[in-house]
Parts: C-alpha cells; sequence; structure tokens
C-alpha cells in the first residue's frame, strides 16, 4: 500500500482550513486517512502551520510521499532537512551530533531572516504611515487654499455687486 502525506480540506466555502494527513493513495482527498499530523490554515498572516515533526519524520522514513504542497510546508518547517540529515547519519557521512548541530544552525539562521523580514516589514509599514501622513497634509492644505481663494472671491463679486448696485441709485436720485 503506497501512502501519502497530503492536505485534507476543512472549513467553510472560502475559508479553507487544511489537516495534514497520512492516507493511502487510492483514498479521495477528503476520506479515509491513516493518521492526522497537524493543520495548516492559510488564512491567518502570517499563515499558521502545525506539524507533528516525530511522527512526520517516521512516516517519510517509512516511504510515505508528500504532495508538493505539503513538502513545501514541511520544508518551511526543517522537517525535510532534517530527514535529509538523517539519512546522511545512516549511510555513515555523518554522525548524529553533526546533525544536529547542522539542524540547529539552520534554525537560527531562519530565525534571523524571520526578524529582518519582520523588521523590514515595520520599517516599510513607518514610511508608508508617514507618506500618508505627507499626503494628508498636502491635501488638508490645497483644500484651504480653494477655500480661501473661493472666500476671497465671493468677497470680491460682494464689494463689486454692492458698488454697482449703489451707483445706479445716486444716479437716478440726480435726475
Amino acid at each position: 500500500m503506497s501512502t501519502r502525506i497530503r492536505l485534507q480540506r476543512r472549513g467553510k466555502k472560502h475559508q479553507p482550513f487544511y489537516t495534514i494527513v497520512v492516507a493511502d493513495s487510492r483514498a479521495p482527498r477528503d476520506g479515509r486517512f491513516i493518521e492526522r499530523l497537524g493543520f495548516y490554515d492559510p488564512l491567518t498572516d502570517p499563515a499558521t502551520i502545525e506539524i507533528n515533526t516525530e511522527r512526520a519524520l517516521y512516516w517519510l522514513q517509512v516511504g510515505a510521499q508528500p504532495s508538493e504542497t505539503v513538502r513545501s510546508l514541511m520544508s518551511h518547517k526543517g522537517i525535510m532537512l532534517k530527514f535529509h540529515l538523517l539519512k546522511g547519519v545512516q549511510k555513515g557521512a555523518l554522525t548524529e551530533e553533526q546533525a544536529e548541530q547542522k539542524f540547529q544552525q539552520w534554525l537560527k539562521e531562519k530565525e534571523q531572516r524571520i526578524n529582518k523580514l519582520k523588521e523590514a516589514n515595520l520599517l516599510k509599514e513607518k514610511e508608508i504611515g508617514q507618506q500618508r501622513l505627507e499626503h494628508e497634509k498636502q491635501v488638508r492644505l490645497k483644500r484651504e487654499q480653494l477655500l480661501a481663494e473661493r472666500l476671497a472671491a465671493k468677497a470680491e463679486k460682494e464689494t463689486t455687486t454692492n458698488v454697482k448696485s449703489e451707483e445706479p441709485e445716486s444716479d437716478s436720485e440726480e435726475n
């Protein structure tokens, strides 16, 4: 029996939520499964991924084939790297200590990359906020200028109409 590690869709329409399961390759997508390994929620920011690492490694070592999406999720969590390192230990290319050291080093580097991305996003958000404030200030100033110009023009019209309306009256009195 060939087994697959794949996603099983849950949730409502337009609100997907997936469980990561080990299933017979012939079983339907949302049908019977052998074991539930975790879940994946793509709607959160960033996407939430929870996978039982030990059980996923066991199933990979037994020969279960992950789907493309699950493979990328497992790579994101470092499970595929750990599986690769364990293969090296089995072949004698590495010792368990070296494999664990490499995995821990990868985890530290990944954490640093994530922190840098978070900092960059925060800086970008601050810049965007400052640009919005600056734009709003410019728009407000333009509106105030237009309003002042309109008021000045209206006041000028009123004074000219008042002056014109006073002049004919004075002319009619002279006649």
